[in-house]
């Protein structure tokens, strides 16, 4: 697959807004994909991910700015677009009592030229729970459900919200490489998650939005940068040791007493440099810890709260 490009985007957006009432959900978020990204919209809860991606799918009408979507308007164009983007929406539900196979025949239906309902659920492992009832499934399989119904229109472009929400650790892990195997078929994806884990696993650069902004955006590790490459270690002296050897690196911006641990902060060549200074003092660093910022460390930085704090609701299918 040709490498990721945002330089002919399959989606721009510019100064979207949304507002209902005085409540404003969208203040003003631009952003683009290129073609073949995984491009993730991260936020905690009720910062305006989900209207967001609901204005670029044509769910909902924006009251300002401009969206472009394989070079078609959303709102003016939903009809043509709807056979080349597939949506996977959180908290979508089916009957209890269809079929895998059913739900995905019925989906297939609304396509001209819908992929193979068999060979895209032995794509997605679901071949087996065919004949099983959605109420019979479990969360990580109704996820891989939710994801196929999404791709049985073969669509260019595929938006998941909130694709791991409730779900437990294994079968998160299990649902980012069903995602990895969908940009392999060459779709394009908008992840929307407040897990950022989950954003530095799957994303080749993600946007990151505050109560209806973007207050950065880029590759995970260039997010992460933004907030300082600072790095941190934290060690158990073989021997007792003079901090002085060590505050006087320049690589070295503080050195701390931490109990019985002693913690060192520095940019640039720090664990390097620390590690030759306690070789030339002849200390041995025990339970060695390096801790270099992320992109929740940026995202805590940036926003002033954890991602996955809980927020109230800025419309009822922000969640």
């Amino acid at each position: 697959m040709p490498a990721p490009t945002t330089h002919d985007p399959v989606i721009r957006v510019d100064h979207l807004r949304k507002t209902y009432g005085r409540t404003v959900a969208v203040a003003d978020v631009s952003l683009t994909v290129g073609r073949g990204e995984i491009v993730g919209v991260l936020g905690r809860n009720g910062a305006g991910k989900t209207t967001t991606v609901e204005m670029i799918a044509g769910l909902r009408e924006r009251d300002g700015g401009t969206v472009s979507v394989l070079g078609l308007d959303p709102e003016r164009d939903g009809a043509a677009l709807r056979e080349r983007v597939g949506l996977q929406l959180q908290e979508s539900a089916l009957p209890a009592r269809i079929t895998v196979r059913e739900a995905v025949e019925e989906y297939a239906c609304f396509y001209d030229h819908p992929l193979d309902p068999d060979d895209l659920l032995r794509d997605l492992g679901l071949l087996d729970k065919a004949g099983t009832r959605y109420a019979a499934l479990s969360g990580g399989q109704k996820q891989r459900l939710s994801i196929a119904l999404a791709l049985v229109g073969d669509p260019e472009i595929a938006i998941l919200d909130e694709l791991t929400t409730g779900l437990d650790p294994q079968a998160r892990r299990d649902t980012w490489d069903v995602v990895e195997a969908v940009r392999r078929r060459g779709v394009t994806i908008v992840l929307v998650t407040h897990f950022m884990e989950e954003a530095e696993h799957l994303c080749d650069r993600v946007v990151l939005v505050d109560a209806g902004r973007v207050v950065a955006q880029g590759t995970p590790a260039e997010v992460a940068a933004q907030v300082g490459a600072e790095q941190t270690l934290t060690f158990r002296p073989s021997i007792p040791l003079d901090a002085h050897v060590l505050r006087v690196l320049g690589s070295v911006s503080a050195v701390e007493d931490a109990g019985a641990d002693v913690r060192v902060r520095g940019t640039g060549n720090v664990v390097q440099d620390v590690m030759v200074a306690l070789a030339d003092a002849g200390v041995r660093p025990h339970d060695l810890r390096v801790h270099r910022s992320t992109l929740e460390d940026a995202f805590v930085r940036l926003t002033g709260v954890g991602p996955e704090a809980d927020a109230p609701a800025t419309t009822p299918s922000e969640v």
